[in-house]
């Protein structure tokens, strides 16, 4: 066998409609009453329609009586009809009145019939449906977020990605928890079922197109695979990642991660304050919660803040942002803006209502 005909199990090379179950793309929930409604009513409309044909070509049938069709008649016959019972009682007999039968009754029919059983064929045809959604969606997905691991920490961060404006259809989740991905797609968010730590996975992720990857694992040494893993992909990509433990940063730095979060110690970090100056925290969280009140933001520089220093300007200016490298807002190098320049600053949220 030559090594061309050997068989892939790599997924990124099976078709779309062999992604079914590993890769799922949300869809408009619609209730079980108003599922149940709609298709009543398309039944409904069929019969009708049907009634009316029938009605109107009413001398084209022949009645076993030998009385002609009354409008009873004919919701009869349309009844048994798209039923598929036909009894033969009535029978379309001239040539206009078969022609009606074939080419309008008998699709009705069918329609009549997709439409009352349209649960079991809304499960046959969901594999379809996902399978060209899926198609669509891996030839447009660019510029996304990809989110390994949808436990606490991912949760946490696609909330933030969500309160600062970013669209929930270019949110990636890659979980190995049903559930996990359940609640995902809930929210409205592309869900890859795998693990972060193998390749395949990542790409049906569509990592190599992604503008940022979060890492959000439970274990660090896994944390430090998927970025490996990532880095590999896509070099270009910007990895943020979370660990339990600081010894394990340098790990993840040397693996591709431009940012490590530490979450033991950050966590302890605030545990500490809230003993002695509790108001602290509080700033601290509100500054972390995009949703209301502060939030910390960045943005371009304005063509009037231009030669200006951060610390006159009208928002609150924590740090600047000149050719990738961060800087203080109080740091000499900055002390006049320039063009190209990015401002992290504090910005006031306000909760929309529901007149908005």
């Amino acid at each position: 066998m030559s090594k061309n005909s050997v068989p892939s199990d790599r997924l990124t090379d099976r078709p779309d409609h062999a992604l079914f179950g590993v890769v799922r793309i949300p869809e408009s929930s619609v209730g079980p009453m108003r599922s149940i409604m709609n298709r009543v009513i398309g039944a409904t409309l069929a019969l009708l329609i049907t009634v009316l044909l029938v009605y109107l070509d009413r001398d084209g049938y022949r009645d076993v009586n030998g009385d002609g069709l009354s409008w009873l008649d004919a919701v009869y016959y349309s009844t048994v009809s798209l039923s598929t019972t036909g009894y033969g009682d009535i029978t379309p007999a001239s040539s206009s009145a078969r022609f009606v039968n074939v080419v309008v009754i008998t699709p009705l029919r069918v329609l009549f019939l997709i439409v009352l059983v349209g649960t079991t064929l809304e499960v046959l045809t969901d594999r379809s449906r996902q399978a060209f959604k899926i198609q669509k969606w891996r030839r447009k997905v660019r510029d996304h977020v990809v989110v390994v691991g949808f436990g606490t920490k991912g949760r946490s961060a696609v909330g933030a990605l969500l309160g600062d404006g970013t669209p929930a259809g270019e949110i990636v989740v890659v979980d190995t928890n049903r559930q996990a991905l359940e609640a995902a797609s809930a929210q409205g968010l592309v869900t890859v079922a795998g693990s972060g730590t193998r390749n395949d996975i990542l790409e049906l992720a569509g990592v190599r197109l992604a503008r940022s990857i979060v890492v959000a694992t439970n274990r660090d040494d896994t944390a430090v695979l998927v970025t490996l893993t990532a880095r590999e992909l896509a070099p270009k990509a910007h990895i943020v990642a979370a660990v339990r433990e600081a010894e394990n940063v340098h790990l993840l730095r040397q693996s591709g991660a431009g940012q490590v979060v530490v979450s033991s110690e950050t966590a302890g970090r605030l545990l500490g304050m809230a003993t002695a100056t509790p108001s602290v925290v509080e700033i601290v969280e509100d500054l972390l919660t995009p949703d209301a009140g502060l939030a910390i933001a960045e943005r371009q520089v304005e063509t009037s803040e231009l030669g200006g220093s951060p610390r006159h300007l009208a928002d609150m200016v924590l740090g600047v942002v000149r050719d990738g490298e961060l800087h203080r807002f109080d740091a000499p190098e900055v002390d006049a803006i320039e063009l190209g320049d990015k401002l992290i600053y504090v910005r006031k949220v306000t909760l929309a209502t529901e007149d908005d």
